[in-house]
């Protein structure tokens, strides 16, 4: 983990990184919100397994191995979260505490939920490591540190949130965990919206609720305390399109088909994405 005068920067150089991000990726949220007017209109193979559902890859369904990626998308303890006062690892923030957004705004934290994984035996179990997304992996200042997310946990990139897992090159993106680590301790933000939050200075997506998937988190009756509910709560809407190939080739396929002008070319954002990493990594080590 890093020390203190490592983790914090200063407040001004912050909201200049802050501001600089938000302005880069205007173009790409309004990219995304007419991206996500024609996900709707692709055939509806079952309710929830679709684009935005389970073989999306981004549902935090928490069913474990089962579930794809060890369940909850979360950041391991010591991950350092962007907040107005600098940077913050993520076990040392608490509800009412506020954190910057990549929209501009500055909100509220309503609830963290936690989850511990102890080493059964001499290994993990492969849902359940992190992935290592290397110091400058994703550019020359992105992250700014090493970053460790649930296989599951979603980057925004290009305007889109894809999964770290399938960004994993070998090279710069790998399954690991930092040295001598005993137990795997995730961690998620939880806001009233779906939000992209900067952890180590990557854009990050925060808890998209489904139902009661927040049932997945140790801590879940501490929410259910906080703030009761009679029934299943209401679904978030996604910040960003989730694109992803588990279990859902024929659901890009049939997004890329749906470019019915011959003037306009729907792209393969994660072929694209993850071969632009992959090259960058080539160089890094060459």
């Amino acid at each position: 983990m890093s020390t203190n005068s490592e983790r914090h920067v200063p407040p001004s150089r912050a909201r200049r990184h802050f501001l600089g991000l938000t302005f880069a990726i205007g173009a790409r949220v309004a990219a995304a919100s007419a991206a996500a007017m024609i996900i709707p209109s692709l055939p509806a193979q079952a309710k929830g397994k679709g684009w935005w559902g389970k073989h999306g890859g981004n549902d935090n369904s928490g069913r474990g191995p089962k579930g794809g990626g060890g369940g909850n998308n979360c950041f391991l303890r010591g991950t350092s979260i962007m907040t107005p006062a600098g940077e913050t690892p993520i076990e040392e923030l608490g509800i009412g505490d506020l954190v910057e957004t990549v929209r501009g705004e500055t909100l509220a934290i309503k609830w963290i939920g936690r989850r511990l994984y102890k080493k059964s035996g001499s290994s993990w179990p492969k849902s359940m490591t992190p992935i290592r997304v290397s110091r400058q992996a994703l550019d020359q200042r992105t992250p700014h540190r090493d970053l460790y997310l649930s296989p599951n946990h979603a980057l925004f990139i290009d305007g889109v949130l894809i999964r770290v897992k399938e960004l994993v090159n070998g090279i710069s993106i790998v399954p690991a965990l930092p040295a001598e680590q005993e137990n795997i301790e995730y961690f998620q933000i939880v806001f009233d919206t779906h939000e992209v939050i900067l952890a180590e200075g990557a854009p990050a997506e925060t808890f998209l609720f489904r139902s009661n998937n927040h049932e997945n988190f140790t801590n879940f009756a501490e929410y259910d305390r906080l703030y009761p509910a009679d029934g299943p709560r209401p679904a978030m809407t996604p910040f960003a399109p989730v694109v992803g190939y588990e279990g859902g080739r024929r659901h890009l396929k049939a997004l890329l088909l749906l470019g019915v002008s011959p003037f306009v070319q729907l792209r393969d954002p994660v072929r694209d994405i993850y071969e632009r990493i992959a090259v960058r990594a080539g160089q890094l080590v060459s």
